[in-house]
C-alpha cells in the first residue's frame, strides 16, 4: 500500500510541478530527494560530484582561471576502483543542489585516501576553502561553501548528544537520526550580524589581529540566545566601539562557512555625529577607524598585494566582492555619492 501511495504521489507531484516555474520544479525535486532515500540513491548513479579532501575542495587551474570540476558517477566509480575502494563510498556523499535539468549535485570528502595520488590522477589540487572562494568562479563559490559546511556538520555530529550512540545520516545528508533516542538532527547555521556603522559622512571599519595585514571590514558578532537582529546590532556596536546606534536597517544576508556555518545578516547603522568618538574594545579588536568617502573609494580599488608601503606599513584595503561586507561598503559609497551636494 505504501509503495502504491508513493507512485501516486510522485505522479501527482510531477504533474503539479510541470505547471510551475523552473525554480519551483527544482526545489520540489530536491525536496523529494531529501525525503526519499531510494530515489536519492538512484539519483547518485546519474549525478555529478564535487570532491573534497579533509574539507578542502578540489580545483583545477586552466590558464589563469580556477575551475571546480564536476565528476560524473561513472568517473567516481573509476576513481574508487583505481584506489581499490568500493562504491559504498558514494553513500558518504551529501546532496548540495541540482541543475535546471534536474541533474543532482553531490559533495564527497575523500579525506581517508591519499591526497597527492588523487591530485595526480585528476590533474588538480585540493585547495583551502578560504582561497578557493576567492579564486573560483562566482557561481561556484556559494556551492563550495554550503558543501563544506554540510560535510563539516556530518563529521562533527556522528553521535547523539543525549545517548552517545552513533547517529545515521539519510542518503541525501539532510539529517541524522539516533535510533536509540528517536532524535532527528538537522544541519544548523549560527546567526551573525555584520554592521556598517556611519555617522552620516564617514563609515567605521575595524580589524582583528588575525586579519591579513591592512584589511579592514565591518563590525560583526554572533546573536545571543533570545536576541533579535536589532538588539544584536546595538549590543555589538556598543561592546566593540562604544557607540550607541540611533537607527538601523537591513541590507541582505549571506551564508558564510567560517568559523563554522554562519548566516551573515548585513545591516547599516547610524550613530550621531556629535557622539562618534570611538572607544575600542581591545579584547575584540586591534584597530577601529572612521573612513571618509575618498579613503573608502581608494581602498575599494586597492589590490591587497600592493598595499604594503616602503616603511613596512600597510594601506587599508577591504574584503573582496564575494564577501557581504564588500556589498555593505559599496552601498554606503552609493548612498554618499547620490546625496545632493
Amino acid at each position: 500500500m505504501a509503495a502504491i501511495y508513493q507512485v501516486v504521489y510522485r505522479r501527482a507531484s510531477s504533474l503539479f510541478c510541470r505547471l510551475h516555474s523552473t525554480y519551483v520544479r527544482k526545489m520540489r525535486y530536491l525536496n523529494e530527494l531529501k525525503e526519499d532515500d531510494s530515489l536519492c540513491r538512484q539519483a547518485q548513479t546519474s549525478g555529478t560530484f564535487y570532491l573534497f579532501h579533509n574539507l578542502s575542495p578540489f580545483l583545477q587551474k586552466v590558464g589563469k582561471k580556477y575551475l571546480v570540476p564536476q565528476l560524473s558517477a561513472a568517473e567516481m566509480k573509476r576513481i574508487l576502483e583505481k584506489f581499490k575502494e568500493t562504491e559504498q563510498w558514494i553513500e558518504k556523499s551529501v546532496l548540495i543542489g541540482c541543475s535546471d535539468e534536474h541533474v543532482p549535485h553531490f559533495a564527497l570528502d575523500l579525506g581517508a585516501l591519499e591526497k597527492s595520488a588523487i591530485e595526480s590522477e585528476l590533474k588538480g589540487s585540493f585547495t583551502d576553502l578560504r582561497k578557493a572562494l576567492f579564486v573560483a568562479d562566482g557561481k561556484d563559490s556559494p556551492l563550495l561553501a554550503s558543501a563544506q559546511s554540510l560535510l563539516r556538520w556530518h563529521d562533527s555530529h556522528q553521535y547523539c548528544s543525549k545517548t552517545g550512540q552513533p547517529t545515521q545520516k539519510n542518503v541525501a545528508g539532510s539529517k541524522r537520526v539516533c535510533h536509540g533516542s528517536g532524535i532527528t538532527y538537522y544541519p544548523q547555521m549560527s546567526p551573525v550580524v555584520i554592521t556598517l556603522v556611519s555617522d552620516g559622512s564617514r563609515c567605521l571599519l575595524a580589524r582583528q589581529p588575525s586579519f591579513p595585514q591592512g584589511m579592514y571590514t565591518a563590525l560583526s558578532g554572533f546573536c545571543d540566545v533570545g536576541e533579535n537582529v536589532e538588539e544584536t546590532v546595538r549590543r555589538e556596536v556598543a561592546e566593540e566601539v562604544g557607540l550607541e546606534v540611533e537607527s538601523l536597517w537591513y541590507s541582505a544576508s549571506q551564508h558564510w562557512p567560517f568559523p563554522s556555518s554562519c548566516l551573515m545578516i548585513a545591516c547599516h547603522a547610524l550613530v550621531r555625529a556629535q557622539q562618534a568618538e570611538i572607544s575600542m574594545n581591545s579584547l575584540e579588536l586591534e584597530e577601529a577607524h572612521w573612513f571618509g568617502l575618498e579613503e573608502i573609494v581608494e581602498g575599494l580599488k586597492r589590490d591587497p598585494r600592493s598595499s604594503k608601503q616602503d616603511d613596512g606599513s600597510f594601506l587599508p584595503w577591504f574584503p573582496p566582492k564575494q564577501a557581504i561586507a564588500h556589498q555593505l561598503i559599496c552601498e554606503w559609497v552609493k548612498q554618499q555619492t547620490s546625496q545632493p551636494a
